[in-house]
C-alpha cells in the first residue's frame, strides 16, 4: 500500500497543475467547440447546408436563419458546422503524415549521426524552402485542385518541423545517464530509442502536434481560399472568406463568421498547446 502512494503523487499533482492552467483550460474549451461542431454536423443542422435558394440570398440573421444566408442562399450556420469537419479532417491526416514520417526521421538521425544524421537535416532544410502553399500551388499544376493535395501538401511540409525538433530532443536524450546505463547493459540503438528515448519524447510530440494542428487548420482555409483546397460543394470556412470577399460593403458578416471560426479554432489549439506544455514540462510548470 505505502509504495503505491509516492507513484501516485506525480500524477495527481500534473491534474491539479492542469485544472488550473487558464490557457490550458480555455483552449481545451476551444477546442472541444470546434470538435462538437464538426461531430454535430453529422446528425444535424439548421438547414440542408448545399441547398440553394435565390429567393432568401443575403438575408441578414434572424430567427429562420441565425446567422443568415449568402449570395446562393445558403445557410450561413449550416456551412459553418460543415465546414469544421474539412479543417479537422485536413489537420488531422497532415499533421499524422508529419509526425509519424518527421519522427521517424528525427530518431533516426539522432540514432545514427554521422552523415545520416547530416542528410536528414539537410533535406529538411531543403524542404522549408516550399511551403504548404507553394507545394500545393505545384500538386495543383501536376494532378489538379483538391483536398487530398492539399493535405499531401501540408503533411509534407509538417515533416522537417517534427524532424528537426525530434532530432533536437532526442540528442539531449542520449547524453542522459540512463542511456548511458542502458548501453552498459547490452542494448542497442533500436532498443533504447524504442524504450527510453521515444517515451520521453511523447510529451514534447504532443504539444508540437497540437501546434501544427493549428497552423494546418490555417494552411487549409488559405489554400480553399485560393481555390486549391475544399471544392465545392463541400462547404469549406477559406472558400466562404472567398466567396464574401466581393460582398464585404453588401454583407459584411459573411466574412466575419467563417473569420471568427478560424480565429477561435487557431486560438484554442495554441492555447492547448501552450497549456499542455506548462503541465507537461516540468521546467515551465508554474508553482501557484
Amino acid at each position: 500500500m505505502r509504495s503505491s502512494i509516492p507513484a501516485s503523487r506525480p500524477m495527481t499533482s500534473s491534474i491539479l497543475r492542469a485544472l488550473r492552467n487558464r490557457s490550458l483550460a480555455l483552449g481545451a474549451v476551444l477546442t472541444a467547440l470546434l470538435l462538437l461542431a464538426a461531430a454535430l454536423s453529422y446528425l444535424w443542422t439548421p438547414w440542408p447546408p448545399l441547398d440553394i435558394n435565390l429567393d432568401i440570398k443575403l438575408q441578414p440573421p434572424g430567427g429562420a436563419h441565425w446567422l443568415g444566408t449568402d449570395a446562393y442562399g445558403r445557410d450561413v450556420a449550416s456551412q459553418l458546422l460543415v465546414g469544421a469537419r474539412s479543417s479537422i479532417l485536413v489537420g488531422v491526416i497532415a499533421v499524422g503524415i508529419g509526425l509519424t514520417l518527421g519522427t521517424a526521421l528525427g530518431l533516426l538521425a539522432a540514432a545514427r549521426r554521422g552523415w545520416v544524421e547530416e542528410a536528414i537535416m539537410r533535406l529538411a532544410d531543403f524542404s522549408f524552402a516550399f511551403p504548404a502553399v507553394l507545394s500545393a500551388i505545384m500538386l495543383t499544376a501536376v494532378f489538379g485542385p483538391g483536398v487530398v493535395n492539399a493535405i499531401i501538401a501540408i503533411g509534407i511540409f509538417n515533416i522537417p518541423t517534427f524532424a528537426r525538433i525530434t532530432r533536437a530532443s532526442a540528442n539531449a536524450i542520449w547524453a542522459r545517464e540512463y542511456i548511458l546505463a542502458a548501453r552498459a547493459c547490452g542494448r542497442n540503438a533500436w532498443q533504447i530509442t524504442g524504450q527510453h528515448v521515444l517515451p520521453n519524447l511523447l510529451p514534447v510530440l504532443i504539444v508540437q502536434a497540437t501546434i501544427q494542428f493549428a497552423l494546418a487548420i490555417l494552411a487549409e482555409a488559405a489554400l480553399s481560399y485560393l481555390g486549391l483546397g475544399t471544392q465545392p460543394p463541400q462547404p469549406s470556412w477559406g472558400r466562404m472568406l472567398a466567396e464574401a470577399q466581393t460582398l464585404m460593403f453588401q454583407a459584411p458578416l459573411l466574412a466575419v463568421f467563417p473569420g471568427v471560426a478560424i480565429a477561435l479554432s487557431v486560438l484554442g489549439l495554441n492555447l492547448m498547446g501552450d497549456g499542455l506544455r506548462d503541465v507537461l514540462d516540468p521546467r515551465l510548470a508554474r508553482k501557484r
